[in-house]
């Protein structure tokens, strides 16, 4: 289960970089306006930033200490 939730969420990753990758090139040849885009897709990225942060405190503190309690008291 863990490598799933882990396989589909790279896969987002990469999707996100590949569109932000390509509307910066359509930026830098000139065919879009870039002004407006890039403080877009900042506060996007920040915004996924934010919630990794919280998914990844979420998955390595509280879920992590769950499993530790339940291994301590099966011996």
């Amino acid at each position: 289960m863990g490598n799933s939730v882990k396989r589909i969420i790279s896969y987002l990753m990469i999707g996100l970089v590949t569109i932000f990758t390509v509307i910066a090139l359509l930026g830098i040849w000139d065919i879009i306006s870039l002004e407006e885009i890039v403080r877009k897709m900042f506060l996007s990225l920040m915004v996924v930033f934010a919630a990794s942060a919280v998914i990844l405190f979420i998955f390595s503190v509280l879920i992590k200490d769950s499993d530790n309690i339940v291994k301590h008291d099966n011996p």
